[in-house]
């Protein structure tokens, strides 16, 4: 299969996933989309190791998926905390930040 295929369709999840953080309020699906635009970045990193025969895409695939498990982690816990003192998941309403 032809690598434009393979970076296609990570370009339309990254852009289903950067419509999802711009246009949706709840904290759970923000973080949704956050992981679907850096699992496309890891579709492509693959696509152009495998067509390069390099193996270093690969390896950072790994680190990128250290860095989302570690992220998901925070966030959820940050999601749960909030949820604990505001019954709420929704990022508009939660207005703790500001002075």
């Amino acid at each position: 299969m032809p690598l434009d295929y393979y970076l296609i369709l990570s370009a339309v999840l990254f852009v289903i996933g950067a419509v999802g953080v711009i246009t949706r309020r709840n904290a759970i699906i923000i973080f949704m989309s956050i992981e679907l635009m850096l699992n496309s970045v890891n579709l492509s990193m693959v696509a152009f190791s495998a067509f390069s025969g390099d193996i270093a895409g690969q390896l950072f695939v790994f680190f990128i998926m250290a860095v989302a498990a570690a992220e998901a982690a925070v966030g959820l816990a940050i999601v749960l905390a909030l949820f604990r003192n505001k019954q709420t998941v929704y990022v508009d309403e939660v207005n703790i930040m500001k002075w």
